[in-house]
Formats: structure tokens, sequence, C-alpha cells
């Protein structure tokens, strides 16, 4: 990479602050908040409601902070709701009182 060009914080692929991290290679199993996101997305999807391009530029739109802060699935969740508001599929209202519910 030119050693000129800025990186985006999500685009770590040989960033050496991250080279002598072991990767943990062994398979992951999924929560049920893992598959329900899963699902969504995919539901979504075959509504043409979101496609996973949106998903992908959702998640790069995370703030630093947040990025590094969130799990890999609730970068998703964010990125979909952040994509369903700006869609108007769902009202702010709408998500606060889905969130008080919760």
């Amino acid at each position: 990479m030119d050693k000129e060009a800025k990186r985006a914080h999500h685009d770590l692929g040989g960033a050496s602050k991250f080279m002598c991290e072991p990767v943990d290679t062994e398979p992951h199993g999924l929560t049920d908040f893992d598959r329900q996101v899963d699902a969504l997305r995919q539901v979504l999807a075959a509504k043409k409601l979101m496609t996973v391009d949106e998903l992908r530029r959702g998640i790069e739109a995370i703030p630093e902070a947040d990025y590094h802060r969130l799990s890999y699935y609730r970068r998703w969740i964010r990125s979909i709701t952040d994509t369903l508001l700006r869609h108007g599929v769902i009202s702010e209202a709408e998500l606060r009182l889905m969130l008080e519910d919760g």
C-alpha cells in the first residue's frame, strides 16, 4: 500500500498495529443475536429493502471509535438500522419505541 495514502479505519489488512496479533482461526459459534441479524439482512434483501453493498457502506461509515468497539454483527445491525431509517422504512420514534420495549 502507498505509504502516503491514508488508510480508512476499517481497512485493517496489513496494518502493522495488527500484524503481531495472532489470528484466531478456530470456528466461532454464532449466537442467537448473530443468527437473527443475518436472517434480518436476508429478509431485507429478499424484499429489496437493502442491498449487501448498502450493508458494507453502512459498516464502513461507522465512526472509528464505534467501529472498533462494536462486534461484527453489532456493526451489521448498526448499518441495517441506519439504512432503514434513511429509506424511511422505520422512523426514529418507532426505533426508540422498539428499543424501550426491548
